[in-house]
């Protein structure tokens, strides 16, 4: 049984990477881990960064995916946003800023300077900016079809 939902798992999440990505949503990062879980897709909507857990079901589940999210998953989906960001977000806004750390040293000479024991300037880490538009935690339903194409839909902000 952990097998097939793996399965089913994996290809709920490849579903939502698509509709995401034909939605016009950026994605950064697929399956982050560390030791406290994982967040399956971390994407940019805009300006707005997008955490997305993927909840996949079959046709005839019992529990429509929508429902998988209870109080602990969703306060460990906050800490693990939390996570990312602190982890993630700076490379990622690196690549798109181009400027995250800036000169400590002050260039202008001073009186007596000459005298003054030397010492290299050491570049100070600038505070990375969190994402313009904020983040939120999207929940992205899919319902993996008998027939047909995999039902899909997305909540946006559902946590």
């Amino acid at each position: 049984m952990q097998s097939s939902n793996n399965g089913l798992g994996r290809y709920g999440e490849e579903v939502a990477a698509r509709w995401l990505t034909a939605g016009g949503l950026r994605i950064l990062e697929r399956n982050w881990r560390c030791a406290e879980g994982e967040l399956d897709i971390v994407a940019l909507d805009g300006d707005t960064l997008a955490v997305c857990e993927v909840k996949t079901r079959s046709e005839h589940g019992f529990q429509q995916p929508s429902e998988g999210i209870d109080r602990t998953k969703a306060e460990r989906l906050r800490h693990l946003a939390e996570r990312w960001l602190g982890e993630r977000w700076p490379t990622h806004f690196d690549g798109l800023a181009r400027s995250v750390a800036v000169a400590g040293a002050d260039s202008g000479a001073r009186p007596g300077a000459d005298r003054e024991a030397k010492t290299p300037a050491v570049p100070q880490a600038r505070p990375v900016p969190l994402p313009p538009g904020g983040v939120r935690i999207d929940l992205i339903a899919v319902v993996n079809r008998v027939k047909g194409a995999a039902q899909v839909e997305h909540y946006r902000g559902a946590v």
